[in-house]
C-alpha cells in the first residue's frame, strides 16, 4: 500500500509539473561543505523530481560530475580561488580543461555551460589576494576552452559579488551605478572580454545582508511586497533592493559602453537560521515574492519584461561554511542538511502552499544524542564554559545566537546541544560524547517545539554513478566479475 501511495504522489508531481512548469532560466546552487552530505546521486535524483534543471557547483568534483552525467541538467562548475594563480599558466588552464570539461564532453555525460572562474575573488575583505590573479585565470581558461573545441558553447564567466558596483553617497540611485573605484579599470578590461567572448556576468544579490549590516534598512525593501518608501530615480520608482542593485549594475555596465551585457544572477537566497532576521517564515516570503516575478519575466525597470536566469542559494544547508560572515552562512539551503523541506516553495512561481519533492533512500544515524548528564553536574562543572566552547568549535552550534531557533535554552540546555551536535559530527562515536564524564548518551530525543537536536545521515564512501564514466571495456570487466563472483 505505502508503495502504490508513492507512487501516486510521483504521478501527481510529474503532472503537477507540467500543468506548472519551472520557471525559466531557474537553477540551484550546490555547495558540499558539510560534515555528512547527502551522496551526489541522492542529489541528482532531487534536482531530477523537482524539475530543476540547472545547477552551480563550486569545483568540479569527480563524484558529482560522475552523479551528474546523463542527467541532462544544465552545469556551471567552478575552479576555486585558491587555484586562480595556478590558472595563471595557459599549461595548467589546459589541463585543468581537459580534466574537468572536455572529459565529461560525450554523448550522455555531463551538460556543461559555464565555468566559473573563482567565487566573488573582489570582496573588499580579501584585501586584494586575487585581483591580480583573476583576469589571467578568466582568459587562459576560455582560451582552453575555444581551443579544446567546445568554446562556442562552454562560456568562462567570474561570480562576483555586488560590492564591486555602487552609487555614490552624493547620487544614490541606480542610474548613478559604477564600478567600484579601485577596481574600475579591471572590470573595464573583464567586461569588455566577457562581451566580446558572449561571456554573461555574473552577479550574487542578497537583499538579507542589506538588512542584516543595517539595523536602519527598512525591511519591507528586502521584499517583493512593496513599501511605501520606495527610492526615487528620475521617474522610476524602485520598490525593492534586488530590483535597484540589479539595475545598478546595469548602469555601471552601460557606462563602460557594454549595457546589454547578459547578467546572470548566480547566487540570491535567504537563511533561516543564525541571526535574527534569519527565519524560515521571512525566507517563504523571500522565495514567494522573487519566484513569482521570475516566472512572469518582470524583469527590472531599465531591463523590463525579460526572464532573468537566476541559481538560488542554496539548494541544502551546509554545516562546514565559514561564519566569518554570520552565524547565518551555514542555514542558506532551501532545504534542511538532510533534504527536509524547510518551508512552502512553489518553484513555479505560482505561490502555491506546497513543499519539493523529498529524497529517496536517506539513510540516518541511530536514534540516539548526547547529552548533559544530569547525575553528573556536580562533576567537572567548573569546565562547563570551557566544554560547550570547544564541542561548539569542533561542530555547529549557530542555532543558539541571538534571535535563532535554539536561543531560549538554559545552561543545561546549551550544554546539551553543544554536545550532540559534535556526537552527531563524530558519526556518533560513543569516544565523543564524554566531556570530562558529565555527558551522556540517550535514546529520548531532548528536542524543544523551537529546538532540533540532530540526527544526523549516514555517510557514504564511494558513489556508484562513477561506474558511468568508467570506459566500457573497464566496465565490461567489473560485471563479468561480479557475475562470476555471483556463481561461486
Amino acid at each position: 500500500m505505502a508503495s502504490i501511495k508513492f507512487l501516486i504522489w510521483i504521478f501527481f508531481i510529474g503532472f503537477s509539473n507540467q500543468l506548472f512548469p519551472l520557471i525559466q532560466g531557474l537553477g540551484v546552487n550546490w555547495g558540499t561543505m558539510a560534515s555528512h552530505p547527502l551522496p551526489p546521486k541522492t542529489v541528482v535524483q532531487l534536482l531530477k523530481s523537482n524539475g530543476i534543471k540547472k545547477a552551480k557547483l563550486f569545483d568540479a568534483d569527480y563524484n558529482i560530475m560522475a552523479a551528474l552525467a546523463g542527467s541532462q541538467i544544465e552545469t556551471m562548475v567552478a575552479i576555486p580561488n585558491d587555484m586562480l594563480g595556478l590558472m595563471n599558466d595557459y599549461k595548467s588552464a589546459k589541463q585543468w580543461v581537459l580534466k574537468n570539461v572536455t572529459r565529461f564532453n560525450f554523448n550522455g555525460g555531463v551538460e556543461i555551460k559555464y565555468v566559473a572562474v573563482g567565487n566573488e575573488p573582489f570582496l573588499a575583505s580579501y584585501n586584494g589576494s586575487f585581483v591580480n590573479l583573476t583576469f589571467p585565470a578568466l582568459k587562459n581558461i576560455q582560451a582552453a576552452l575555444n581551443e579544446a573545441g567546445v568554446g562556442d558553447k562552454i562560456k568562462a564567466t567570474v561570480p562576483l559579488n555586488a560590492d564591486v558596483y555602487f552609487s555614490p553617497d552624493s547620487n544614490p540611485v541606480p542610474s548613478a551605478g559604477r564600478f567600484r573605484t579601485d577596481i574600475s579599470d579591471l572590470m573595464t578590461q573583464i567586461v569588455l572580454f566577457l562581451n566580446q567572448s558572449n561571456a554573461p556576468f555574473t552577479v550574487n544579490i542578497y537583499p538579507f545582508l542589506s538588512l542584516y549590516l543595517n539595523d536602519d534598512f527598512p525591511i519591507d525593501y528586502a521584499f517583493f511586497d512593496g513599501t511605501s518608501n520606495p527610492v526615487l530615480d528620475g521617474t522610476i520608482q524602485y520598490t525593492n533592493v534586488f530590483d535597484a542593485n540589479f539595475d545598478t549594475l546595469v548602469s555601471a555596465l552601460k557606462a563602460v559602453g557594454v549595457g546589454n551585457l547578459p547578467i546572470i544572477v548566480g547566487e540570491v537566497g535567504w537563511p533561516t537560521d543564525g541571526d535574527k532576521h534569519a527565519t524560515a517564515a521571512y525566507a517563504e516570503r523571500f522565495y514567494k515574492g522573487l519566484l513569482r516575478r521570475l516566472a512572469a519575466n518582470t524583469g527590472t525597470p531599465l531591463r523590463p519584461n525579460q526572464y532573468i536566469e537566476t541559481y538560488l542559494f542554496g539548494l541544502i544547508d551546509e554545516n562546514g561554511k565559514s561564519i566569518a560572515p554570520g552565524n547565518f552562512e551555514r542555514h542558506w539551503g532551501i532545504l534542511k542538511y538532510d533534504g527536509q523541506p524547510k518551508y512552502n516553495i512553489d518553484l513555479s512561481g505560482q505561490g502555491r502552499a506546497i513543499t519539493l519533492v523529498l529524497p529517496k533512500g536517506v539513510e540516518y544515524l541511530s536514534k540516539t544524542w548526547c547529552v548533559i548528564d544530569p547525575k553528573a553536574l556536580s562533576k567537572a562543572m567548573s569546565k562547563l564554559g570551557e566544554d560547550i566552547t570547544w564541542a561548539c568549535a569542533n561542530s555547529d552550534c549557530t542555532a543558539l545566537g541571538y534571535g535563532s531557533t535554539c536561543n531560549g535554552l538554559d545552561t543545561n540546555g546549551n550544554a546539551s546541544y553543544a554536545f550532540n551536535m559534535y556526537f552527531q559530527m563524530q558519526s556518533q562515536a560513543e569516544s565523543s560524547c564524554d566531556f570530562g564524564g558529565i555527558a551522556m548518551i540517550t535514546k529520548q530525543d531532548p528536542s524543544t517545539p523551537t529546538c532540533n537536536f540532530t540526527i544526523q545521515i549516514k555517510i557514504t564512501s564511494f558513489s556508484s554513478a562513477a561506474l558511468l564514466l568508467l570506459p566500457r571495456f573497464a566496465l565490461n570487466v567489473i560485471l563479468f566479475i561480479l557475475l562470476v563472483l555471483l556463481l561461486i
